[in-house]
């Protein structure tokens, strides 16, 4: 199945989210869609990470073996994909299940980095691309530390990755600094409203 030429055209659109790990994207985009204001769907992406604990395939993640995953991509049945660190987990996500939701008319939210969404966007440029930025990147920092699930040399990767990704914030359409949550919400269904 092939994504429709404009992801417009049965009323469907392609919403790409993304921002550094700790900025808040989830429970901003949980928010926005409780609203019930749109018609909002999250796609699920893929990973070659391993399942953790209350995590369900399809709901979560499709898990997928290294084999699957690269198979697949070989296949060209990835919109995008991505290796976050080197030797770490695939990730990407499966054109099938977000060209069906745009055939039903939904608004389909990718939440990924820079690397996939520079994927997406020169597929589909009249994506609507979204940025959520910290409101410093010590706040962003402190977010990360208070998760308490590091290790520091994986705070060390996430931060430095950080740092490349709010480099790339003026590639996207729109930016939304998650500062005070009500404000974020707000911020994201005006754009919404207006895309």
């Amino acid at each position: 199945m092939t994504l429709p030429l404009s992801t417009g055209q049965s009323g469907g659109k392609l919403i790409i989210v993304s921002g550094p790990s700790g900025v808040g994207k989830g429970t901003l985009l949980r928010r926005v869609r409780q609203t019930g204001l749109f018609p909002l769907v999250m796609s699920v992406s893929a990973t070659t990470r391993a399942k953790r604990p209350g995590e369900e395939d399809g709901v979560d993640y499709y898990f997928l073996t290294r084999e699957d995953f690269l198979a697949r991509r070989s296949r060209g049945e990835f919109l995008e994909s991505f290796e976050v660190y080197p030797g770490g987990a695939l990730y990407g996500t499966l054109t099938e299940p977000v060209a069906r939701r745009l055939e039903e008319g939904k608004w389909v939210i990718l939440e990924i980095d820079v690397k996939g969404a520079r994927q997406v966007l020169q597929t589909f440029p009249d994506a609507v691309s979204i940025f959520v930025l910290p409101p410093s990147f010590e706040d962003l920092e402190k977010r990360l530390r208070g998760r308490g699930t590091e290790s520091e040399e994986s705070l060390a990767k996430r931060l430095a990755q950080a740092k490349s990704e709010l480099a790339s914030a003026d590639e996207y359409k729109y930016r939304v600094v998650n500062d005070r949550l009500d404000d974020a919400v707000a911020d994201l269904t005006a754009i919404l409203k207006n895309c």
